[in-house]
């Protein structure tokens, strides 16, 4: 048997999130339909899936679908030298990273960073004061 990495694919995300977070993807934009927004229960984004020309990715070919995802500032650095990573698309670069969902990043990963995302936006509970 071989060991076969799963590759990421909008289908595979979109059903991890709703899996995982009970997600569904919203549809915001009427002049990009295919645009769809990850919201956590807080209301922020966590994620989006845009399909972009290539060509604005610095890519080959028509169109190609990437995971916008919120990222640790350290990590990102990382994650850009990785195949299928790059920097963000249309966000903050400082604090978002995109992978592509063409084959190049794998499930896996793309899991991983989905997870981190939701964190990160996920809000912080109040400190109580010590009186």
């Amino acid at each position: 048997m071989t060991n076969k990495k799963e590759t990421a694919t909008r289908e595979r995300v979109l059903s991890y999130a709703a899996e995982q977070y009970g997600t569904q993807p919203e549809y915001l934009w009427m002049t990009a339909p295919e645009h769809a927004v990850l919201r956590h229960p807080c209301g922020k984004w966590y994620g989006i899936i845009m399909k972009v020309k290539s060509e604005r990715l610095g890519l080959t070919g028509d169109f190609t679908d990437i995971l916008a995802a919120k990222c640790e500032r350290g990590l990102q650095s990382l994650l850009l030298t990785q195949e299928g990573f790059l920097p963000a698309y249309h966000l903050n670069k400082e604090h978002w990273v995109s992978a592509r969902l063409d084959g190049s990043a794998s499930m896996q990963d793309v899991r991983a960073l989905l997870d981190m995302s939701y964190e990160l936006v996920t809000p912080v509970a109040p400190r109580r004061s010590r009186n």
